[in-house]
């Protein structure tokens, strides 16, 4: 969430920003000064009344001491009054923050400088491209006809089971998940980072601290009864462990890690470009997350990026980075950089791991503060990474390293799968 400060003092600079979103910012910019302002001063005559009911409180114990009741009770007929005024005043407060909040909500992150202008994927940068396309020639299977040939993956009893998107890995398919799980979390552990293995469901609190609501609200499964949320990715309960935390310049760099499995609804989804692994309701994944100085956080993304790099190249799979365009960018993200695979078979590079830098977004709503050593308390950045998320790459090392004798495991990959060909 974007502060009122900012807000206030940058709005023309904002609307520029917001611009390469294609998003008007201008009118509810302005709508929020303006309910701004009208909170300051509904809360101003709300001080007042306040101050002028204590200063009557203090002269009626005085006039009571001095024997003066008439006039004493003459002036509680005022004290009455500000009563009632001040109950308006705190009611019409509480609709006017009802409404700058709801407001607030609405507006998507500013893009950073760096970031282009764009609509869609196709106004995405390429930033850089590694690893050589192997040529399988016409023989390539696609890794949906792989996953039914060496029997690693059953989509149609995941379908009878749960339903379409649900797969269910067995044998080999079930090892090379929990090996490719083990092999992440154990890069993220020699890198500095933490692990931890939060909660699978959060609370409404917890959506909102990291901008799942109100924006992703349809695209979350959500328990009624409890008021809870199956997790879209383990960013929202990891980054949640700051949430209302007054931190110390001398705490960053936070770097915390977290397998997980993830929930999405993906409504609407459909087509040949989702088929097979390419698009799941429930799929595994590893998280990384940062908080950081602001100072520093930039830095820190482009760390994180090489971190992923690191991984996509031990698996041996070629890849590139993107730089997302203004309207290709989730809505609580300054900056993205996606990386993404080759898949030999589909001829199509395939999203695996989107790095954001959330700036103070997120901070923002979740509270997540740190104290300057002059005493002053600001706002951290907060960042998150997938390293990495799992179908896709399942997806791409079996399509990319099919052979004759069967699917070649990459050798990093080796110790933790116990061995090297699926056939």
């Amino acid at each position: 969430m974007l502060t009122l400060t900012d807000i206030r003092t940058k709005r023309d600079e904002l609307i520029e920003a917001l611009a390469k979103r294609q998003f008007n910012a201008a009118p509810i910019l302005d709508r929020i000064i303006e309910l701004d302002e009208q909170r300051r001063q509904t809360q101003t005559q709300l001080d007042n009344l306040l101050s002028e009911a204590n200063n009557i409180a203090r002269s009626i114990g005085q006039l009571m001491k001095e024997g003066k009741h008439s006039e004493a009770e003459g002036m509680k007929v005022r004290t009455t009054a500000i009563k009632e005024e001040s109950a308006g005043l705190k009611d019409m407060l509480n609709g006017i923050d009802d409404d700058l909040k709801a407001q607030l909500y609405l507006v998507p992150n500013a893009p950073y400088k760096l970031v282009p202008s764009g609509k869609s994927e196709h106004d995405n940068q390429t930033m850089d491209t590694f690893g050589e396309i192997p040529d399988l020639g016409t023989q390539a299977l696609p890794h949906w006809e792989l996953t039914q040939k060496y029997d690693l993956i059953d989509f149609e009893l995941g379908t009878k089971i749960t339903g379409a998107g649900f797969p269910v890995y067995k044998g080999k398919g079930a090892r090379l998940q929990r090996a490719l799980i083990q092999f992440f979390l154990d890069e993220a552990n020699n890198s500095g980072y933490t692990e931890y293995l939060p909660p699978h469901m959060v609370n409404e609190d917890s959506a909102f601290g990291t901008g799942q609501l109100p924006d992703k609200e349809g695209q979350m499964y959500h328990d009624a009864a409890d008021n809870l949320y199956l997790i879209p990715t383990a960013e929202v309960p990891l980054t949640n462990i700051y949430r209302d935390v007054l931190l110390k310049e001398d705490d960053f760099p936070i770097k915390m890690c977290g397998y997980t499995p993830c929930f999405r609804r993906e409504a609407g989804s459909y087509g040949k470009d989702v088929r097979g692994l390419n698009r799941l309701h429930q799929f595994d994944k590893v998280e990384i997350v940062q908080i950081e100085h602001p100072d520093r956080s930039y830095e820190t993304l482009e760390q994180m990026v090489l971190h992923v790099k690191g991984l996509l190249t031990k698996l041996e799979l070629p890849y590139r980075t993107l730089r997302l365009c203004g309207g290709d960018m989730g809505f609580a993200s300054a900056m993205t950089y996606d990386m993404e695979v080759y898949s030999t078979a589909q001829q199509r590079w395939l999203e695996v791991s989107s790095i954001s830098n959330f700036e103070t977004f997120q901070a923002n709503r979740l509270k997540c503060r740190y104290k300057t050593k002059d005493g002053k308390s600001q706002l951290a950045h907060t960042l998150n990474g997938s390293a990495l998320a799992l179908p896709r790459i399942v997806a791409a090392l079996l399509e990319n390293h099919q052979t004759e004798n069967g699917i070649r495991i990459p050798k990093a990959l080796v110790p933790y799968t116990g061995f090297e060909y699926i056939n």
